[in-house]
C-alpha cells in the first residue's frame, strides 16, 4: 500500500504536536520532508506553520479550485478558515 503524497490545497490533520487533531489546509511544499500549513486563525497564511509529512495525516485530497487560487495569490485567512469549516461538516 503507498502513501498518497500531501500536495498544496490538500485539507490535512496533524497527527503530533502541540496542534495534534487540528485540521489544516497545505499551502506550499518547502521540501520532500517539510510543507507549510495554516487554519487562518493560529496559523494565519502570512506565518504559516512548517511541518513535517510524516506528522501530517491526508483528510481531503487537494481541490483544483484551491491549487489554482494558491498558484495565483495567497489566499486570505477568512477563506481558509470557511473552506475548512466546510470541509469538517
Amino acid at each position: 500500500m503507498s502513501k498518497k503524497p500531501i500536495l498544496p490545497g490538500a485539507v490535512v490533520v496533524s497527527k503530533a504536536g502541540r496542534d495534534e487533531g487540528r485540521t489544516f489546509l497545505v499551502i506550499a511544499e518547502l521540501s520532500d520532508e517539510y510543507v507549510l500549513i495554516a487554519d487562518g486563525k493560529t496559523h494565519r497564511i502570512e506565518k504559516p506553520k512548517k511541518k513535517k509529512r510524516k506528522h501530517l495525516k491526508l483528510a481531503r485530497e487537494p481541490i483544483t479550485e484551491i491549487v489554482d487560487r494558491l498558484s495565483q495569490r495567497p489566499m486570505e485567512n477568512y477563506e481558509v478558515r470557511a473552506y475548512l469549516s466546510d470541509k469538517e461538516e
